[in-house]
């Protein structure tokens, strides 16, 4: 198929990263003396990343409900942001939308969302392999490491810092491609200032879904006022048109 060549090239970077960080999940979760299998059920099933590294933790001590529910609320959090971003992009694909809302990781939105898509190719074929691809490394790579964490014989302590290098890559790849392209680096500056704002009024703990909120009100005032100007604009043309008429 033309959109599942043109998609994989696309995300082979997401193959390295998914697959080791995928490794590294399973590995956790075996040598914490979990089934080998639960890490590729849990890769298939929640498949939000971050959320499935503290779930190492929520499976290992006593069961609070309510405390997993706040958790995986305030770590999924920010796919509040992807969704709608995507909205545009995913209208009118139909029965895939609920896989591609699903199936909408970091990576996958970074790709999807800024995807130049060669003509004559669907693009909701397009966006499907995208998120197929990336989902199918995240499975393999915990199908891997459930397999040979029972064969770890050294200390994994420190294993789940590897989402926070993560997430700081992204943050450093993103600041160094808008200085590339000479882009403002607001949105960068914005998040980092409403994390930290949050981080010390409401404590590690409860800082995430505040800063959610906080980022989300700042990006839509600061849409607000530069839409006014542009709307203003395009209502005068619209009003000389008429008037020419």
């Amino acid at each position: 198929m033309r959109e599942l060549r043109a998609a994989f090239p696309k995300t082979v970077p997401v193959l390295f990263g998914y697959v080791f960080l995928g490794i590294t999940y399973g590995v956790l979760m075996v040598t914490n003396g979990l089934p080998f299998w639960l890490p590729t059920l849990t890769a298939a099933v929640i498949y939000t990343g971050s959320m499935e590294f503290l779930l190492v933790s929520i499976l290992l001590s006593s069961f609070h409900p309510l405390s997993a529910f706040a958790t995986a609320l305030m770590v999924g959090a920010r796919h509040l942001f992807y969704g709608i971003a995507m909205l545009p992009k995913y209208r009118g694909s139909g029965p895939m939308k609920f896989y591609l809302i699903y199936t909408t990781s970091d990576e996958t939105f970074a790709l999807n969302y800024d995807a130049e898509i060669p003509e004559g190719l669907d693009r909701t074929r397009y966006y499907f392999f995208v998120s197929l691809l990336d989902q199918s490394y995240w499975v393999i790579g915990t199908l891997i490491g459930g397999l040979c964490g029972s064969l770890i014989r050294f200390n994994t302590e420190g294993l789940d810092f590897v989402m926070t290098a993560m997430f700081l890559s992204i943050f450093m790849n993103q600041w160094m491609k808008d200085r590339d392209e000479k882009q403002s680096h607001a949105p960068e500056l914005i998040g980092t200032a409403c994390s930290a704002v949050c981080l010390a009024v409401f404590g590690p703990d409860r800082f995430l879904i505040p800063a959610m909120l906080l980022i989300l009100a700042v990006l839509a005032l600061g849409r607000k006022k530069q839409d006014g100007p542009g709307r203003k604009k395009q209502d005068r043309i619209r009003e000389g048109r008429s008037t020419s008429r």
